[in-house]
């Protein structure tokens, strides 16, 4: 069956399909929004959002045996718990396959908004250092663009999503167009003087996070009221329910479809343009191909690699737009590196205050200004919070009874914890690719991942460590723990690469507008876009290379270019 032919499809709606929705909607193109998912309707559909532990049938835990035998994956990921578990993928019903020796934890939400529902809502640019890193260390291909081509796009998503921090003139992390931040605690202020005291070059800054601190564009200030990723009714993080969806379906040119999943794309020889996407409806199995002038695909990034490598025909025998053969190779992830605890004294006068939904940030200061001034190439940031222990931490205590309970009336210790967030170098034999035996329950070949760390991920997340026990107690920890662990790839839930940028087609997927090399009406804005992978949070460079990428499309497609 062939339906009509809309100006876009948009596969994916999560946070940068959500983007591409709204900017092509905005720019006067009817465009069809493909989600492979159910639909969410937002405050409707966050059953979980305002729960307390005892209104759960497992207090909060969840059911292990259930997350045990279904989630074996998601259960690893943040945000993954009892009153969230609706917004993530059954393991069982959706599998994928992992080279053996190595290891990947893929990370996945199949509704509408996506990823976009629970993600971490930590909103950094990046800055010119990082997108000429590749070329200056030569680890990965050079980036097709810098800094000054995305900065006025970061602006635009800034402004329209709300994002809370300070300025702080630092040029490896620049400023933005910023709400005011989430003030720092107590034992964070304490700890930010000690540090940048005692490490000149070092900083402790608030976080700057997609949560607002005031109203903005019609959505309410934060409320404090606790764990964001069960969903947010009020709009004050970053979703596509919250913000790009409604802005989409303002224009009246919006059409969505979920419980759809994307077989492959049609690609004509003639034209050399794609044409149509296939599609399987996931409950009752129908297939129909619909017809599109502009293919976007935001399916995440295994999930567009997936179609890509899916959608071979006799001009790209190996996947769509694969010339290059650069499809789903050097996938990559932020590293997700040791964790370190410190537990602090004299400080009991004081009482945090609802539940801040960000935290602190210490950026990356190794191998900065041309120097090296570590055993690894690249580097490194802390993520962390300082907190107070409250009657939870029972839960680990070997006492019983009644001097169990009356300790778990009094508030614990003060404590700060430092998660370190490192980059990986650009590493072509880290690769996605079709599983030549085992198929999916629509008959589509599952994904086959190979992952590994290398030695110098593996020296980062020494110093990682090393230095960040330095710093607390350098704050003054009376106590300081670490989990040297690293964690497999994808846990960190940035899982980029794929069908990456860069000048020359013949090893990449994208020029500098997110646009195939092989195919102008062919565009590619998710993360697998990436050439290289920051240690600061990327989803924030998504949707500005989203917007840039639509921009563009349109522009292209009005001059009848495309």
């Amino acid at each position: 069956m062939t339906s009509s032919t809309f100006d876009a499809i948009v596969v994916g709606s999560g946070i940068s399909g959500g983007w591409a929705a709204k900017e092509l909607t905005e720019r006067g193109a009817r465009v069809l929004l493909i989600e492979r998912g159910r639909m969410v309707r937002h405050g409707e559909d966050y059953p979980g959002e305002h729960k307390a532990p005892w209104e759960f049938p497992f207090r909060g835990f969840g059911d292990r045996l259930l997350y045990e035998r279904d989630y074996p994956v998601q259960r690893r990921g943040r945000g993954f718990e009892e009153g969230s578990v609706q917004f993530f993928v059954n393991d069982r019903e959706h599998p994928y396959q992992v080279e053996p020796g190595t290891h990947f934890s893929w990370l996945r939400g199949y509704q509408v908004g996506g990823r976009s529902l629970m993600w971490g809502r930590a909103s950094f640019r990046l800055s010119d250092f990082n997108f000429s890193e590749n070329k200056r260390d030569g680890h990965g291909i050079d980036w097709p663009i810098r800094y000054a081509d995305v900065a006025p796009w970061y602006d635009h998503v800034e402004r329209f999503i709300g994002v809370s921090g300070a300025r702080e003139g630092i040029d490896e992390l620049p400023d933005g167009e910023f709400l005011p931040p989430f003030a720092m605690n107590c034992i964070e202020e304490h700890a930010k003087k000690a540090i940048e005291s005692r490490f000149p070059g070092r900083r402790m800054i608030n976080e700057r996070t997609a949560v607002l601190s005031r109203d903005h564009n019609g959505r309410s200030a934060c409320h404090l009221c606790g764990p964001c990723h069960r969903g947010c009714s009020t709009g004050s993080y970053f979703s596509t329910q919250s913000s790009t969806l409604p802005a989409a379906q303002a224009t009246g040119r919006l059409t969505i479809m979920t419980d759809t999943i994307v077989a492959g794309v049609d690609y004509d020889p003639q034209s050399k343009r794609v044409t149509a996407v296939r599609t399987i409806n996931s409950k009752i199995g129908t297939h129909e191909t619909i017809g599109a002038r502009l293919i976007f695909l935001n399916a995440s990034t295994l999930g567009t690699i997936q179609i890509l490598l899916n959608s071979r025909n006799e001009s790209f025998p190996d996947g769509l737009a694969n010339r290059s053969g650069a499809v789903g190779r050097g996938i990559m992830d932020t590293l997700k590196g040791p964790m370190i605890t410190g537990t602090f004294a004299g400080f009991d006068q004081f009482q945090p205050v609802g539940n801040r939904p960000t935290g602190i940030y210490i950026p990356r200061f190794r191998n900065l200004a041309g120097r090296r001034d570590a055993d690894f190439l690249r580097g490194y940031g802390y993520q962390g919070s300082g907190s107070r222990a409250l009657w939870t931490r029972g839960v680990e205590s070997r006492s019983i009874g009644p001097a169990l309970k009356a300790e778990l009336r009094k508030p614990g210790p003060w404590t700060i914890m430092l998660g370190g967030m490192g980059e990986p170098l650009p590493n072509d034999d880290n690769i996605v690719r079709l599983d030549p035996a085992r198929t999916d329950q629509w008959g589509l070949p599952q994904l086959l991942v190979s992952h590994r760390w290398t030695a110098n991920e593996e020296r980062m997340a020494q110093d990682m460590a090393d230095q960040g026990e330095a710093m607390l107690r350098a704050a003054g920890a009376v106590k300081v723990s670490t989990i040297r662990e690293i964690k497999p790839g994808g846990e960190t839930n940035h899982e980029m690469g794929g069908a990456r940028m860069g000048h020359d087609p013949r090893e990449s997927v994208l020029n500098g507008f997110n646009q195939a090399h092989d195919i102008p009406n062919l565009f590619v804005t998710d993360g697998s876009c990436m050439t290289s992978s920051p240690c600061q949070n990327p989803s924030l460079t998504y949707m500005a290379l989203t917007a840039r990428a639509a921009d563009h499309a349109m522009t292209q497609l009005q001059q009848g270019a495309l």
